[in-house]
């Protein structure tokens, strides 16, 4: 057998899915949930996460993985010294210290570029090379790059899903003339297509974990996009919605669009562009204020055709990336009524109403017009959910073929996802 392993790392957690050669079963899937959101920070936690999903899958599996792809959280990001130990703390995604460097930025990216935003991968270095710890460090990495140096060994290689927000040119696939201009003094990684195989695995690791010495580790991708081709979306205009902890939005288009006064970037994909934005709200919003039961039981006291009158911007902390782009702005979660079933109406409503402005802004800067969106993320299996925001899109809403992210990752693993 030739098995692939995909591997998701999210904001709450790791998952880990071994699918058969012709990607028609899941054969195993493992899970290592993060105990708190600190842990998400910790580079040990990563390390920990990745070698304990790998032993939870059965020994008889392990032996027939001949392809290995991970995905991590976009612009989660970190530094680390000739021999791939961390320096310094990570900046996680949402991490918006890069404010601080847009103006020296905007100086020398060109107008509206997707690294012009605080949470860019490239805003973060420019803010880490600040830090005392810089000297020490040799290699800028993202999350999922660490984790497959990790397995294969070999630093400073990445992906262009996610080296774009780093500056990465995925139409001429070169990293641009005008970011010399920064005088960056380590090494930015070297970008391969997601799916690329990179190196089989050091052979230490295939031995303890008693996996194949010619297992192959690939080029990973990004979570969102990783749940993109799990979706079953291929058709331009096709969209998927990740309903997680936040909520990403990407709109399959032959048209690439990019503003980073709105949060929006494209992915490259194939022939087509993967355009889409990220915001801070979503799920972490709803289980600040509900258990997973709660959320079930008064989702099913809501009448999902009557619009709350509650309009809300649901955020944990001040700032969103997209559709409006601003690190100041403040959350908005007042009036709050007594009753549990009106303010999670109004939550659920309002959630979908950042969504539908963030479709109809894409298509509005030139992408193809919404026709279906598929969902992924834990907030598909809301069907209460899911009427309101088909109200709110006017298309139709269903449930991604198959909603973790792992699966597909696990496609680009085998080549499957090589239209990425």
């Amino acid at each position: 057998m030739n098995l692939s392993l995909g591997i998701d790392f999210g904001t709450s957690g790791a998952r880990g899915m071994v699918i058969d050669e012709e990607a028609s079963y899941i054969l195993a899937e493992v899970r290592y949930p993060f105990q708190d959101s600190a842990a998400a920070v910790t580079p040990k936690i990563w390390q920990e996460a990745l070698f304990v999903l790998v032993e939870q899958i059965p020994e008889e599996l392990r032996r027939e993985i001949k392809a290995i792809a991970i995905n991590g959280t976009s612009s989660t990001v970190l530094l680390v010294d000739a021999v791939g130990n961390p320096t310094d703390a990570p900046l996680l995604y949402n991490d918006a210290r890069g404010s601080s460097v847009l103006e020296h930025l905007r100086s020398i990216a060109p107008p509206n570029h997707t690294v012009l935003s605080a949470t860019s991968s490239l805003a973060k270095l420019l803010w880490m090379m600040q830090l005392p710890s810089f000297s020490e460090a040799k290699y800028f990495l993202h999350q999922a790059d660490w984790l497959a140096f990790l397995l294969h060994g070999q630093l400073g290689i990445s992906d262009y899903h996610n080296a774009l927000k780093l500056g990465y040119d995925v139409e001429e696939l070169k990293y641009p003339e005008w970011l010399e201009l920064l005088e960056i003094p380590i090494q930015l990684p070297k970008v391969l297509t997601p799916g690329t195989p990179i190196a089989e695995l050091r052979s230490e690791i295939a031995d303890k974990f008693g996996l194949s010495r010619d297992c192959l580790v690939c080029a990973g991708t990004t979570d969102s996009i990783a749940a993109f081709l799990a979706s079953g979306a291929k058709l331009p205009g096709e969209a998927v919605t990740s309903l997680g902890s936040t909520l990403v939005l990407k709109l399959l288009s032959r048209t690439r669009v990019e503003d980073a006064r709105y949060g929006i970037y494209s992915h490259r994909l194939g022939d087509l562009w993967l355009t889409g934005g990220a915001s801070n709200t979503g799920g972490a919003v709803l289980q600040k204020f509900f258990i997973n039961a709660e959320l079930e039981s008064l989702s099913g006291e809501i009448d999902a055709s009557i619009a709350s009158e509650l309009d809300y911007y649901p955020l944990l902390r001040v700032g969103d990336r997209f559709p409006i782009n601003d690190p100041n702005l403040p959350p908005r979660l007042s009036p709050r009524p007594d009753n549990p079933v009106e303010f999670l109406h109004g939550l659920l409503e309002s959630i979908a109403r950042i969504e539908a402005q963030g479709y109809e802004l894409l298509q509005i800067m030139g992408a193809d017009k919404l026709i279906r969106v598929y969902t992924a993320g834990g907030g598909a299996a809301n069907h209460t959910w899911t009427a309101i925001r088909a109200r709110h899109l006017q298309v139709a809403v269903v449930a991604s073929v198959y909603t973790e992210a792992a699966y597909g990752t696990a496609l680009l693993a085998m080549g499957e996802g090589k239209r990425g």
